[in-house]
């Protein structure tokens, strides 16, 4: 009896991610419900550090300590890393948390913290969409493709690089038991990595929306926290809301996230960078965005979102919203997503509180970042497409036909034509025929003659990157 006692101890004191039933708060009762214990760093207590069961918000004294009463609901309590220090994790899988199922009655439950070797004002991090697994040939893909991408990236960044990665929901697709297989994905890529729910990761007819994350959380923790390094506050919310049947779900923010989310901010200097890390994209697909753009008014933001294996840059007032394109592209089908964009994922750059990004294809160079294709119109000419994925309103395209200057217009919403070639047609792709083409604003054409040799386009970004790319009509 006394040895089962010693293993579930050290089970709880290791934070392994053992599988542990679902215990929410509302099983405890009386004193139970109220916690407390320190932040340090090897035993000395650290103040001011963010403490929350995704509720209540609390900071910790000058002796690192903090306590709270868990709310009713809270599944999890979690640290918000404070600038300065590294990221918690297991095998690259973040680990900023305890499980409610972690913690011992009336003992303390306590955080220890390392301290960064170096300064964080800059650094690094990655925005992966959409890995969407969903069976051992796609994961095959997985590490054969994005894997060893990141690897390179990571080891460019050079030793001692603060580097971290976030991915921003459906981690595999409606087959968890392959969570398992991201999480050695994760581990041979050797960053942190931080996770969002998506709407293939949620259990399905087991209740409502409050049942639907239990899977996700026995591995991954809590499915909205915060964390920092330097000079951002980075934000991970649940913005799928199951509706309770089969694959049911809509775009929603829930009360109880809104409500801790202005607590948490309250905490956080407004000249501070946001980073909000989402499933669905806010701008067009969550039916209560407002209410959340209210909350960060005022701030400096950029959204991370993915969901619709396409790639888009929508501004809003002063939010800068990031649609990425995915992972795995158009569902492992192809090298391209529905709208022409390659598969790959997000590169972001952060000093102080600036940020500057890339969007990196998988397996290509980090300048590929646009291409041209022609096609004949009549005897007489051509047509020439542009698709720059990861166009803004800032960027600037410049073309050329043979030396001569040509005019591209853009085509607010038209079709790559790689992509049609790809997946237009109920037949294909053979493997998976649901794929069709999207609509997108980032594709730029022009007529040339039929005589025309060579198209030039040199493409700058806001951030006055010059790209170029010839190609031989």
């Amino acid at each position: 009896m006394k040895r089962r006692k010693f293993i579930a101890d050290m089970g709880w004191l290791t934070g392994g991610l053992l599988a542990t039933p679902f215990i929410p708060v509302k099983a405890f009762t009386g004193k139970d419900k109220k916690i407390k214990g320190f932040v340090q760093v090897k035993g000395k207590g650290i103040k001011d550090v963010v403490v929350s069961d995704g509720y209540s918000v609390v900071v910790t004294n000058a002796a690192g300590k903090y306590e709270m009463e868990l709310h009713p609901d809270a599944v999890a309590v979690f640290v918000s890393t404070p600038a300065g220090y590294a990221f918690a994790h297991e095998s690259g899988v973040a680990k900023h948390y305890k499980m409610v199922s972690e913690i011992k009655s009336r003992k303390a439950v306590n955080f220890e913290l390392q301290p960064l070797l170096k300064d964080d004002t800059e650094h690094q991090f990655i925005i992966w969409a959409d890995p969407q697994v969903k069976n051992e040939k796609d994961v095959q893909k997985l590490m054969r493709q994005p894997v060893p991408d990141v690897q390179k990236l990571v080891q460019a960044a050079g030793a001692g690089a603060l580097l971290h990665g976030i991915t921003v929901g459906d981690i595999v697709w409606d087959n968890h038991a392959l969570y398992a297989s991201y999480n050695k994905a994760v581990a041979q890529m050797g960053i942190p990595f931080f996770q969002c729910i998506g709407n293939h990761d949620m259990d399905y007819n087991q209740g409502g929306d409050e049942m639907s994350d239990k899977t996700f959380q026995s591995h991954y923790g809590p499915t909205w926290y915060s964390f920092n390094r330097g000079q951002v506050h980075y934000v991970v919310l649940d913005d799928v809301r199951y509706l309770g049947k089969d694959r049911s779900y809509d775009g929603y923010i829930s009360a109880a996230q809104l409500s801790w989310l202005q607590k948490d901010l309250e905490l956080v200097p407004k000249d501070r960078l946001v980073i909000i890390c989402v499933h669905i994209p806010v701008h067009n697909a969550v039916k209560n965005n407002q209410e959340l753009y209210a909350l960060l008014k005022d701030r400096k933001v950029h959204i991370m979102s993915g969901h619709t294996h396409y790639h888009r840059n929508v501004i809003r007032d002063h939010i800068f919203e990031h649609n990425h394109g995915t992972v795995c592209g158009a569902w492992w089908t192809g090298p391209v997503c529905g709208d022409g964009t390659p598969s790959g994922y997000g590169v972001y750059s952060v000093k102080g509180t600036e940020l500057s990004w890339h969007y990196q294809s998988t397996s290509l160079p980090a300048d590929h970042q646009m291409r041209i294709i022609t096609r004949e119109k009549d005897a007489a000419s051509k047509r020439v497409q542009v698709n720059v994925w990861n166009y803004d309103p800032e960027w600037k395209l410049e073309c050329w036909v043979d030396g001569a200057p040509q005019v591209l217009e853009q085509n607010r919403k038209g079709f790559d034509w790689d992509a049609i070639t790809l997946y237009k047609g109920k037949h294909l792709p053979k493997s998976r025929p649901f794929v069709e083409p999207k609509r997108t604003d980032h594709v730029f054409e022009a007529v040339i003659l039929i005589t025309a040799k060579v198209v030039k386009v040199m493409a700058t970004d806001r951030f006055g990157k010059k790209y170029i790319s010839e190609y031989n009509v």
